[in-house]
């Protein structure tokens, strides 16, 4: 078994005795914090959104128009944070972001008009990129400094911190103005910031142990058969990322449009989507350690499209609501993984090529499901999500050799 696809695990007995372990052990601590505040910020956000559009006395389409301002924020600082790592570092990149996102949330409730919500927006995806750019970075650095695959623990962290985001947004939301609940986050997220980022700051990105291959130096451009695997990587990130944008903008509607679900078991249907993603990723370091990179990318592939047919096909609401759950369980360590190997193989630069693409994803998977549900039906267009996640199973097993070849699987 290749060593990058089943690390082996750092003795935990040593852990409280050597100071390199215990200054890892402060910088996963430090990491995770940020992934949490990431999921709870940009959730946060999210639930204002309803209020906002009336503020700003927006249509739909203006509303649209004006949301991209994230997308494109996010997809150009993407491409651009990979270099910023490689010339300051990931850790100080983190800290930066983190603090930009955490300014940059309070700005769209200042606003009252369209133009003004989009350039704030614009502003708002910018951080966003950048932080999860340089936060995925940093966790790739800890995973093969670690030898454990701990990178789904990370992104688990990111949706409990999505889940309490909009759980609390949920609750305030008829107490508070927009523009108090997204001061409060403000407030929330520069006081996490002041704690997580000074370990980040003081202490630099670990090397990876001499038995991993190592990441090109900084400065150097990856060459054609590394781009090509960060292009696979990056491939599958965004099979699944289309599944979770997806199920996030018309699952509720399958729903109820499909099934005649009453509107507040509709509602639940993400939540349970949401819920079984968060614990597999829970899990997803102990089914590493278990099965190996390659054997968890093909088993939650092939999970995800089973379930997704299930979800989309289901003549009855519970049984659509199963599908969902294991659609959840499926996707759940799939992107962070990919992510991971593109990390391995190409640093920084591999991490924004592989986040890029992902993300691309997301926001490419609602819009084309709306576009099918038009020409077919929506049960139909959200069998490309079981698709897709197939697709990944397969280019998972196909690059099961991409970051060692020195033994076979």
């Amino acid at each position: 078994m290749p060593l990058l696809n089943k690390p082996t695990s750092t003795p935990r007995e040593a852990v409280g005795k050597d100071p390199a372990a215990r200054s890892l052990s402060r910088l996963r601590t430090a990491v995770t914090l940020f992934f949490a505040l990431d999921g709870f910020l940009f959730a946060g956000w999210v639930v204002r959104i309803p209020a906002i559009k009336q503020q700003t006395g927006s249509s739909a389409s203006d509303l649209g128009l004006a949301l991209l301002g994230v997308s494109a924020g996010a997809v150009v600082t993407m491409t651009l944070t990979g270099r910023l790592c490689h010339r300051f570092g990931s850790h100080a990149v983190t800290v930066g972001a983190a603090v930009l996102l955490s300014l940059s949330i309070a700005l769209p409730a200042l606003t009252h008009s369209v133009l003004a919500l989009g350039l704030v927006l614009l502003v708002f995806g910018t951080a966003y990129g950048a932080i999860n750019v340089a936060m995925n970075s940093a966790a790739v650095d800890l995973v093969a400094a670690l030898r454990r695959p701990v990178m789904p623990g990370f992104h688990a962290a990111f949706s409990l911190g999505g889940m309490v985001g909009a759980g609390i947004g949920g609750l305030v939301a008829s107490g508070l103005s927009p523009a108090a609940h997204l001061l409060g986050l403000t407030v929330v997220g520069l006081l996490l910031t002041a704690v997580a980022g000074p370990v980040l700051l003081r202490h630099p990105s670990p090397a990876p142990p001499e038995a991993l291959p190592a990441a090109p130096a900084p400065g150097r451009r990856m060459d054609g058969r590394s781009r090509r695997l960060v292009t696979l990587f990056g491939v599958i990130a965004l099979c699944t990322a289309y599944g979770e944008g997806a199920l996030a903008d018309w699952g509720a509607l399958h729903l109820t449009q499909d099934l005649h679900a009453h509107p507040g078991v509709a509602a639940a249907g993400y939540s349970l989507f949401a819920l079984t993603m968060t614990a597999g990723r829970l899990s997803g370091t102990a089914m590493l350690e278990r099965l190996g990179q390659t054997r968890t990318l093909v088993a939650g592939g092939v999970v995800a499209a089973a379930g997704m047919l299930l979800g989309a096909l289901a003549p009855t609401v519970w049984a659509a609501l199963l599908g969902f759950a294991v659609t959840g369980l499926g996707l759940a360590n799939i992107f962070p993984v990919a992510v991971d190997r593109a990390g391995a193989l190409a640093g920084p630069a591999g991490v924004a090529a592989a986040s890029t693409l992902g993300y691309g994803g997301m926001l490419l998977g609602p819009p084309v499901i709306g576009f099918l549900a038009d020409w077919f039906s929506l049960p139909a267009a959200l069998t490309t999500v079981a698709l897709l996640s197939a697709a990944a199973a397969v280019i998972g097993h196909r690059a099961r050799n991409a970051t060692a070849t020195r033994a076979s699987e």
